[in-house]
């Protein structure tokens, strides 16, 4: 896989919008043309005027705009930096590095039939994935789950890409249950899974792509510190020994991993 350059770039908040109590919208923009990034990929935010925050927090490609040259985050405010974040107004400046790891196998047409499942902020690089899949003509399902239909996020955003399958855990929205319930699991057959979410949400998942004999790629989010595979608090075992996430993935072929699917 041909690796992108990184870059320290200055970006302006074009604008913040709060989703939920606990997510936040952050679309980022310059005035040079915003560099290449594949979805998958991540970038490192540097959180000023937190005293208590000296990492970066690394933070999913929600989307790149192209024609608005804008990066969107999709940030959980779950900690005193993320929750630093969710106060930056428009025109303030954020400094963030990327974009780091690798991202999801590029598909083609020809596996017409791709599932992309998501959960919590996990359903971040899902959006991008699946507009870079419709753009390369594949038509891609999305399978998003969540406690409520409170805590679903940016469905109108996902729906202009592909067909959306919605769990929920009360029944509030969708069908009653978790992703690996949901009833298209059952009536249809799948070229490819991708899935990013809580790790019991995505070993569910990998198991039942391993069951069926469906190739599945998984993006990780253990704790990565710099982002750049020197820290190695990030590392997982797999089949070529441990890996960084950060620099390794964060995107992982399933049977690389030692999930005893």
């Amino acid at each position: 896989m041909t690796e992108i350059r990184k870059y320290a770039l200055d970006l302006r908040v074009r604008s913040i919008e709060k989703l939920h109590e606990r997510y936040i919208l952050l679309r980022l923009t310059q005035e040079q043309q915003l560099p290449p990034m594949l979805p998958g990929q991540f970038v490192e935010v540097r959180v000023d005027g937190s005293p208590q925050t000296f990492l970066r927090r690394p933070i999913s490609v929600n989307f790149v705009d192209r024609e608005a040259n804008e990066l969107w985050l999709l940030v959980a405010t779950v900690g005193e930096g993320t929750r630093r974040l969710a106060h930056l107004a428009v025109g303030d400046v954020v400094n963030v590095v990327g974009p780091l790891g690798n991202g999801f196998s590029p598909l083609t047409s020809a596996q017409s039939s791709v599932l992309l499942v998501g959960g919590g902020v996990g359903v971040a690089p899902l959006l991008y994935q699946g507009a870079s899949l419709k753009t390369a003509g594949v038509q891609p399902i999305f399978l998003l789950g969540a406690r409520t239909s409170h805590d679903l996020l940016m469905l109108d955003e996902f729906r202009k890409y592909g067909e959306v399958c919605v769990t929920t855990e009360d029944g509030s929205e969708g069908e009653c249950g978790f992703v690996t319930q949901h009833s298209i699991l059952q009536q249809r057959q799948f070229d490819m899974i991708q899935t990013c979410g809580p790790t019991p949400m995505m070993k569910a998942v990998a198991r039942y792509a391993y069951q069926q004999g469906v190739e599945c790629e998984v993006s990780l989010e253990n704790m990565m510190a710099c982002g750049l595979g020197a820290c190695l608090c990030c590392v997982e075992k797999t089949t070529d020994g441990n890996l960084c996430v950060c620099k390794d993935g964060p995107v992982f072929n399933i049977n690389k991993l030692l999930w005893q699917l």
